[in-house]
């Protein structure tokens, strides 16, 4: 495996292990430029009857002679689907807790009723996944080289020879694109696009991205830091690979940005801290990872951490690091946001 190939991997596994931080005139104005495909990307054919095609990020088009009815995806992107009125077979990826809950990235999704393929990292049930006669597989993508997240490296042809695959990209794009893409495939399956439930949570979602665009206008002096916690390390995220901070970039935030030699080992994703040195940025709201991979806020016991300006003020929030791709799920993480830059004091 080349040099190159090893590092994206790598910080694939850095990604899943909790390591990244791994519409309307405002729309228009911030949409995304980059490669989230056009009108000859939307799915297309009859979903009723007759055959069905998707153009996916990779380009790649997956031609059915019927809408695929057995249907596998990452838990995120099923949870986006389930949004749509699509329900999926099998799941892989963060689906249940160790206390058998729903994961964050599983939504609304009922669990009990999807079958799990694999939980964690690199685990998915070759076998049981066969048994579902799989129609078409979906996930996500952190890279430009076509990786399907969560699909494992080494089962990853056998994977591909029992179903075709569709990929959405999550990656170096504002979290528009990948909404519309992800509408686009629900739309193809034949989701009700015009069901009132859906329109009006594009819609809040738009007043959502006008309220933080005027927030971040009325306050340019507050900088939110984005982190993730591990028992060793702390994760400062930049902001130029991922769709929400992208976005959120776009509308004005203030994002602190680590040095760029220190993100260079992880390809650009995140820096690197220790906890004695957690203190090195200084920021007045900090957004934390919600994964379920990572140590939430209220569990973090470092004195360092206690000690930083941003949390002794209350100004920490979550952060859906790996948004659910549905209008509904992204109207709360942009509230949140505008919200706290609104009742934010400047601390730094």
């Amino acid at each position: 495996m080349s040099n190159a190939t090893t590092a994206r991997f790598s910080r694939r596994g850095l990604l899943a292990a909790g390591g990244a931080l791994g519409l309307g005139a405002v729309l228009t104005a911030c949409g995304d430029d980059k490669k989230d495909g056009g009108a000859d990307t939307k799915g297309s054919g009859d979903t009723k009857s007759g055959p069905w095609s998707f153009r996916d990020d990779r380009g790649t088009t997956v031609k059915l002679d019927k809408a695929p009815a057995s249907i596998v995806a990452f838990t995120g992107v099923a949870a986006a689907l389930y949004d749509y009125g699509i329900e999926v077979k099998g799941v892989f990826g963060p689906t249940t807790t160790k206390d058998g809950k729903a994961d964050v990235q599983a939504g609304d999704m009922d669990v009990s009723k999807v079958t799990v393929l694999g939980n964690v990292w690199d685990q998915f049930n070759v076998e049981k996944y066969a048994a579902l006669a799989p129609d078409v597989l979906i996930s996500t993508m952190f890279d430009d080289a076509g990786t399907l997240w969560y699909v494992p490296e080494a089962s990853k042809d056998k994977i591909a020879k029992l179903a075709p695959s569709v990929g959405i990209s999550v990656f170096d794009r504002q979290l528009t694109g990948p909404l519309q893409r992800m509408w686009e495939l629900a739309e193809s399956l034949g989701a009700d696009m015009k069901d009132t439930r859906i329109t009006e949570a594009k819609k809040r979602f738009e007043a959502a991205s006008e309220r933080l665009r005027k927030a971040a206008k009325a306050k340019p002096e507050i900088k939110v830091l984005v982190g993730s916690a591990s028992p060793e390390l702390f994760y400062v995220s930049g902001t130029n690979l991922s769709v929400d901070l992208e976005y959120f970039k776009a509308l004005g935030v203030n994002f602190v940005e680590p040095t760029e030699e220190a993100k260079k080992p992880t390809g650009g994703w995140f820096e690197s801290l220790s906890w004695e040195n957690v203190d090195k940025h200084k920021a007045d709201v900090i957004l934390m990872d919600d994964r379920s991979s990572a140590i939430q806020p209220a569990d973090i016991t470092e004195a360092t951490w206690k000690q930083l300006p941003a949390v002794k003020a209350g100004q920490v929030i979550a952060r859906s690091t790996e948004p659910i791709l549905s209008y509904d799920k992204c109207v709360a993480p942009v509230e949140a946001l505008a919200e706290a830059i609104e009742k934010a004091k400047k601390v730094s």
